[in-house]
């Protein structure tokens, strides 16, 4: 809770801030990075720096818990928290690194309000800054003992074992541990970070979703190749395409992820479209694994059938299990009575449209794909009738989605 003598500060400055978040946050990571060229090998991801998402998620995330304090301290973002701690974990972020945080943004509040940051405001929004830092930390702490892991030891070496051709533009990595240390399993939808040393000698992080239930032995996950003019956008992708090869070995963090699949005996219905179906389908083979009796309804859109990623994989899950269907969209439908059309179960012409099924009730749903994709299904959804908490949703990237303070 904020204190008294900064609650009407920041519920004064607030709008003020708010206005200029995006500005403060974009200087903010020029100052750091100028300040702290190292973070920039390993730990931030230079795309999403690239194209301004980091940013957005930064400031979208600073106001929106600061809304919270002065709005509705009783109910802080908890799924915003526990995303962002998610992701830091994966990352190895430590406690120490929030420090270099605060100062560079304070630094960079400073920069763009000039004398308005009078020391009482200041004062009170870096007390916003630690609130939210110390339950980031904290739940940080969490996650860790969790693995029993620290942010040194997150990491280990994996090595391809096969790398499976899905689509034109997905390839699947299948990789095998190295060494006899204990394996943390995964939870149904979660992903790891790879880390990877580009061409020009920096280490880049990405996160993907793992695809297949662990065996103890492999873990499994699919990379679409981000067809981007010029570094650093789709940098990862086009490496892991051209480059690795059976016999390589890369870097994974253990598995991390907040969205994970609850263990009930409510009808489930996964959503998704194009590469969004990686954890869909991870939560489908748990499911194969756990000899699940759940009615499953699974819902797919793509551009077309050759383009539906890890469709075999899918649908053979999909078939192994008691009561569960397939549902497809895609824009260019194959040919009538193609092989490709009957595989991907009854199939619909356009974009994703729940008016097009019989929705269960009283289901759980998860839904992954691109932000818009999920804002019209999320919205469809409770427009028929089913109960925000009962939909969930995975973001690639930072979730400028939960971010968006209005």
């Amino acid at each position: 809770m904020l204190s008294e003598t900064s609650y009407p500060v920041i519920q004064a400055t607030l709008p003020v801030v708010g206005e200029h978040i995006q500005e403060i946050a974009s200087r903010f990571y020029k100052h750091m990075f100028g300040e702290h060229p190292e973070l920039l090998n390993g730990l931030f991801n230079r795309g999403n720096q690239a194209d301004g998402r980091q940013q957005q998620a930064l400031a979208g995330s600073v106001v929106t818990f600061a809304g919270f304090l002065v709005n509705d301290p009783t109910h802080l973002p908890d799924h915003l928290l526990s995303r962002i701690s998610h992701k830091h974990v994966s990352l190895g972020l430590s406690p120490e690194q929030y420090q270099v945080v605060h100062d560079n943004l304070m630094w960079a509040i400073v920069d763009v309000l000039g004398d308005a940051v009078t020391p009482e405001v200041a004062a009170a929004w870096d007390e916003v800054y630690w609130l939210m830092a110390n339950m980031l930390i904290n739940k940080e702490r969490g996650l860790y003992d969790a693995v029993r892991l620290s942010p040194e030891t997150v990491w280990r070496t994996w090595r391809v074992a096969e790398k499976i051709q899905e689509t034109e533009d997905v390839v699947s990595f299948v990789v095998e541990r190295t060494d006899e240390r204990e394996v943390k399993p995964s939870l149904p939808g979660q992903y790891v970070t790879l880390r990877m040393q580009m061409p020009d000698g920096v280490l880049q992080p990405r996160q993907y979703s793992l695809t297949q239930a662990d065996d103890g032995q492999h873990r499994r996950f699919a990379v679409k190749r981000v067809r981007a003019e010029g570094a650093p956008d789709g940098e990862m992708s086009n490496l892991l395409h051209d480059h690795v090869k059976v016999g390589d070995e890369v870097t994974l963090s253990a598995p991390f992820g907040d969205v994970v699949l609850e263990y009930t005996d409510r009808p489930l219905v996964l959503a998704s479209a194009g590469i969004g179906i990686t954890p869909m389908a991870g939560m489908l083979s748990h499911l194969v694994k756990s000899g699940s009796q759940r009615k499953v309804l699974f819902l797919h859109a793509a551009d077309s059938p050759a383009s539906f990623a890890l469709r075999n994989q899918v649908t053979a899950d999909l078939a192994a299990l008691a009561d569960a269907s397939l549902t497809s969209w895609f824009l260019e439908p194959a040919g009538e009575g193609s092989s490709a059309d009957s595989d991907a179960g009854t199939v619909h012409p356009g974009f994703m449209n729940v008016k097009d099924i019989s929705l269960p009730s009283d289901a759980e749903y998860y839904l992954c794909g691109p932000v818009p994709f999920m804002q019209a299904v999320r919205s469809a959804l409770v427009g028929a009738g089913v109960r925000a908490k009962d939909i969930q949703y995975e973001v690639f990237g930072p979730d400028l989605w939960l971010a968006d303070y209005q």
